[in-house]
């Protein structure tokens, strides 16, 4: 109950996390494969009962409380390849380390449906990851991919197939992995990386 009371509300001090949400800003890329990640913030956002509507950072963001931590929640407004440059900025501010920098994207290797949380890694070929890492030098952030499902023949072109819109039989699968996701961005913000990945790793 105490937890539920303080969803949504502000805590004292400077904010403890950054959760971001990679997309593209456009209204024509809302409901794109690419935009996963802005989807699963904008559901973090109506669960706990907030609103991303703050420009700041090259990005919109919340400054809010979940599961009882003071949180920045962003989607960067750069565009997906320059991610970095918002997600850097903000961590600069609030000198957030990267191991408190939570970002959720989308991932071409998983089926629709399917998530992977993982501690640290590489860019794995994403261009919003790679610019992240190159903007704040490290690549120990903990991230939570979204599955979109592959191409569907090797001749397609990848960015049409991310910014292509999911199909009407992915609705379903694409909530539930959402909401799994939105569970585990707070057990990621109590230190439960491990549960969470032992919950939710497809």
């Amino acid at each position: 109950m105490f937890r539920r009371l303080m969803t949504g509300r502000r805590t004292s001090g400077t904010p403890e996390f950054l959760v971001a949400g990679l997309g593209n800003p456009e209204r024509r890329y809302t409901l794109t494969r690419h935009n996963s990640g802005f989807l699963c913030v904008d559901e973090l956002a109506e669960k706990h009962g907030f609103k991303i509507n703050k420009l700041k950072f090259k990005a919109v963001i919340a400054d809010t409380c979940i599961a009882g931590h003071r949180v920045i929640v962003m989607k960067p407004q750069t565009y997906m390849n320059n991610s970095g440059e918002a997600v850097a900025e903000a961590a600069k501010f609030y000198k957030i380390p990267p191991e408190n920098i939570i970002v959720i994207f989308d991932d071409i290797s998983l089926d629709v449906g399917k998530l992977r949380i993982k501690r640290k890694g590489s860019d794995g070929g994403h261009n919003g990851i790679k610019s992240i890492v190159a903007h704040l030098g490290s690549s120990d952030f903990p991230r939570i991919k979204i599955g979109i499902g592959q191409k569907p023949n090797p001749d397609f072109d990848l960015a049409d197939w991310v910014l292509s819109e999911f199909k009407k039989d992915e609705a379903k699968p694409l909530k539930e992995a959402i909401d799994n996701a939105c569970e585990a961005v707070g057990l990621l913000l109590n230190g439960e990386i491990d549960e969470a990945m032992n919950r939710y790793n497809s």
